[in-house]
């Protein structure tokens, strides 16, 4: 390939931790590069951003902050969808005065940055998505996308949000129906193990690459020792936005607390009460925040509310995993975790002491789970991770440059 000059990419995404984090890396290694980027954030991730290399452009969002509590984001389908269609009107504009006189030679987006798609069809440049999460297949409108969608559809909240996420992209010029102007983009770099997607053999991968997980040292984000009277360590995270849930950690404390041989990490996020967890056993240390990639590369078990970057980071790690999924795609994340053989699915009802206890005893003593891990990372280690998510990207500029060069050298003729 041959190596693209300096360029200026910009990167667009939300203020949210599972959203950001898996683009960080490439970010990074694109700046380390030589390329100048930009990436557009509110300011929530002004610090982060800074951290890589890149220049932030910061913008005012109307979504719920990263630390908000998870009922800022409602319960229902049109609760979780309208926000992110409010906040791309509200940024579109914001984002075009930033720009303006400063536009970038390739757009990276993350999957809910609707302005960075509309904004690269104005620019006329390449746009790339950095998804952090599952990607279609051929057959998902039919299979997933209609059965969803088409009980909203016959609502009016739900048809007044159809009609009005249309009329803003025809504002914009742009003709394509929204469906596949959010699910079907022209090129996107998955940013999860291939082993994660459902029906994987049905994606088209001439417009979707699976890099895998582009995972740094996180020096950064502070170490953890194993105490040494450790014998086995169980990690419990249920990530940064549904951590409210105090009656679920109360059930891993009973679980291990106490437990011969055993030590309890317990990440509890922002939204619980210390006192609300009871009595706290020696071998338990909760904490609000850890580093969880340090923790994973010496514990023996973690029970994980499977989003896309945790479910990632333990398949890495070869860290054997309980799965009490919370919403979205972690559902699904922790099917596919459970078919791997490296993981039990338990739906949070069902997550009482006694059941989490024999969920981890058996994955830590079944050979065949860690035989599994083992295949599982030997396959992530073959996708390329970032140094391919940064080629990938600069063929993509190396090509739009002699595609500009040709067309200039016809305009002169």
């Amino acid at each position: 390939m041959t190596t693209p000059q300096r360029a200026h990419v910009a990167m667009f995404s939300i203020a949210a931790h599972g959203h950001v984090n898996p683009s960080l890396e490439v970010i990074r290694e694109l700046v380390a590069r030589g390329h100048r980027v930009t990436y557009a954030i509110p300011h929530a991730f002004e610090e982060k951003i800074a951290e890589t290399g890149a220049e932030p452009v910061l913008y005012t969002t109307t979504l719920p902050g990263p630390d908000a509590d998870p009922e800022a984001w409602g319960d229902t389908l049109i609760d979780n969808i309208e926000p992110f269609l409010d906040d791309a009107v509200n940024a579109l504009p914001q984002l075009l005065a930033a720009y303006e006189g400063d536009e970038p030679d390739i757009v990276l987006h993350d999957v809910t940055s609707y302005p960075a798609r509309v904004l690269a069809r104005r620019w006329g440049v390449p746009e790339i998505s950095l998804s952090p999460n599952l990607v279609a297949w051929e057959g998902y409108e039919e299979e997933v996308g209609e059965p969803l969608y088409a009980p909203l559809r016959e609502t009016e909240r739900g048809q007044a949000y159809f009609a009005r996420f249309q009329a803003w992209l025809a504002e914009n010029g742009i003709t394509q129906h929204h469906d596949p102007f959010v699910g079907r983009p022209p090129r996107s770099l998955v940013l999860i193990p291939k082993a994660l997607q459902p029906n994987a053999d049905r994606v088209d991968e001439s417009v979707h690459t699976f890099v895998g997980a582009c995972q740094g040292d996180r020096a950064g984000q502070g170490d953890w020792q194993r105490p040494a009277d450790a014998e086995k360590v169980v990690l419990v995270s249920l990530g940064s936005a549904f951590t409210k849930q105090p009656g679920f950690y109360r059930a891993c404390v009973e679980a291990f607390g106490g437990l011969p041989g055993w030590h309890l990490v317990l990440q509890i996020g922002k939204h619980v009460d210390l006192a609300d967890l009871g009595e706290v056993p020696a071998n338990v240390e909760v904490h609000r925040w850890v580093p969880q990639l340090a923790i994973l590369k010496q514990a023996d078990a973690f029970i994980t509310h499977a989003g896309a970057g945790g479910s990632q980071e333990g398949l890495a790690t070869g860290t054997p995993m309980v799965a009490v999924p919370q919403a979205v795609d972690q559902f699904g994340n922790a099917d596919m975790l459970q078919g791997l053989g490296v993981a039990r699915h338990l739906p949070m009802e069902e997550a009482d002491a006694r059941t989490l206890r024999a969920a981890v005893l058996d994955l830590v003593s079944d050979p065949e789970v860690a035989r599994r891990l083992d295949e599982v990372r030997a396959g992530m280690a073959g996708e390329g991770g970032t140094k391919m998510a940064a080629d990938l990207i600069e063929e993509e500029i190396v090509r739009a440059a002699r595609g500009g060069a040709v067309k200039a050298a016809g305009g002169e003729r």
